[in-house]
């Protein structure tokens, strides 16, 4: 009796993380597939006497306690090609410091000073919507303060708004930094996500997911939606929900890049996640009563990013796969193969989901962190409702005498590098 329950249980769950592994393999294969390019004219605009007018942007930064980094990413902001006059970048300062704000008002960016008892993105964005005036953008463009944009960055943005059906546009978030063998894997952790749920998404005509930077919308529509935001963390989940539940789809820019900041120390990726792993199942919990209507009206874009919410992320995914792999074949010989079999599908998917660039002799070593990082993932589980009432910071900055690899070195914002498989 009890073998046939445990036989039970083991079926059950194979089942369920086959389908979590299966998921993963298909949207991975799909990325191999080139995107159609939003900022090239259609033939509507052949002629340039046709093209729409500029779009005026908003630039908002959300930045808490950036005094480090915030100097150089506004700078880059204001060197933009696009005309000056149409776009205002526009800074939430969450105690920083007042020599810092004094500088970037004397740099030109729109300052607005906050001094929340419990900060979050949130909370600075919902600030900035309300106090700027409400009809004069037209597009909302999120920025990290650890970002960097290359120059031409909202020229092409322009172009791909002047298609009348983008509403929501996310682009390609890339590393800004590979000092680390932490910075190495947290970098290739970000391309995985942006080929699968990104890049492989909408090859199958389905919406990106967002990442919470590097993405643009309709001003009107983000401002609508963030109002009603109240999310601790994940503000970009549950816009994202939001959106889907319209039926607003998500296009993704894999050829035009913003530098981020990647995690370089173990702690930090620890709180991160946390962060993640809460805002995650928060939003799960949050939008589940939908899927019963999102169902009866096909509306698949959202039934797919509630399957994404309520699944277990790749770390947690291939760690939990490889360690009952390891114990049915130590207990249960006869049941084990389908695991391994299992974990190779896992395996191949994220495989096919890293960019060539990233098999190095470095991805060796950032591999070995993979074991460590599954702990950590595994003890976040018990620690997310801590994540839940209080927004965990992650701390940005990279120590010049780290070693880290000059933007020249990795410059992804130029030009986009194929993908390759195993």
């Amino acid at each position: 009796m009890m073998d046939t329950l445990f036989q039970l249980a083991d079926m059950l769950l194979f089942v369920l993380m086959a389908i979590n592994g299966l998921y993963l393999l298909v949207y991975s294969l799909a990325s191999l597939r080139p995107l159609r390019r939003l900022d090239v004219p259609d033939s509507r605009h052949d002629d340039p006497a046709s093209l729409p007018r500029k779009h005026r942007f908003a630039l908002l930064i959300a930045a808490y306690r950036e005094d480090g980094v915030i100097r150089s990413t506004v700078a880059q902001c204001l060197r933009q090609d696009y005309p000056r006059e149409l776009y205002d970048v526009v800074v939430i300062s969450d105690h920083m410091q007042p020599a810092t704000n004094e500088a970037l008002r004397a740099m030109g960016a729109t300052l607005l000073q906050v001094d929340f008892e419990k900060s979050t993105n949130t909370k600075s964005l919902r600030f900035a919507l309300e106090a700027l005036p409400q009809h004069v953008y037209d597009l909302a463009l999120i920025v990290d303060a650890d970002n960097i944009i290359p120059t031409d960055y909202l020229t092409r943005l322009n172009a791909a708004f002047s298609r009348d059906e983008v509403m929501a546009v996310q682009t390609h978030r890339v590393a800004k930094n590979l000092n680390t063998n932490m910075a190495y894997l947290d970098a290739i952790s970000e391309e995985i996500n942006n080929s699968i749920f990104r890049h492989g998404h909408n090859a199958l005509g389905m919406s990106s997911a967002l990442i919470g930077s590097g993405m643009a919308f309709r001003y009107d529509l983000f401002r609508e939606l963030m109002l009603s935001n109240t999310s601790v963390g994940g503000f970009d989940r549950v816009l994202e929900m939001k959106l889907l539940y319209r039926r607003i789809f998500i296009y993704y820019m894999p050829d035009l890049c913003i530098k981020d900041e990647k995690i370089q120390q173990t702690h930090n990726f620890y709180n991160q996640r946390r962060r993640w792993l809460a805002a995650q199942y928060d939003s799960f919990a949050e939008f589940l009563h939908k899927l019963p209507s999102a169902l009866r009206a096909r509306n698949w874009d959202f039934c797919d990013k509630l399957f994404q919410q309520a699944a277990l992320s790749r770390v947690l995914l291939l760690g939990f796969v490889f360690v009952i792999a390891l114990l049915t074949l130590l207990l249960q010989p006869a049941w084990a193969l389908k695991w391994w079999v299992l974990l190779g599908v896992v395996a191949l998917a994220l495989a096919c989901a890293i960019p060539r660039r990233y098999y190095t002799w470095r991805l060796l070593r950032a591999v070995c962190l993979v074991p460590w990082s599954f702990l950590l993932m595994v003890a976040n589980l018990f620690r997310i409702k801590e994540a839940r009432h209080r927004f965990i910071h992650t701390t940005h900055g990279i120590p010049a005498s780290d070693g880290q690899q000059s933007e020249s070195e990795h410059d992804d914002s130029q030009q986009p590098q194929a993908k390759g498989g195993i």
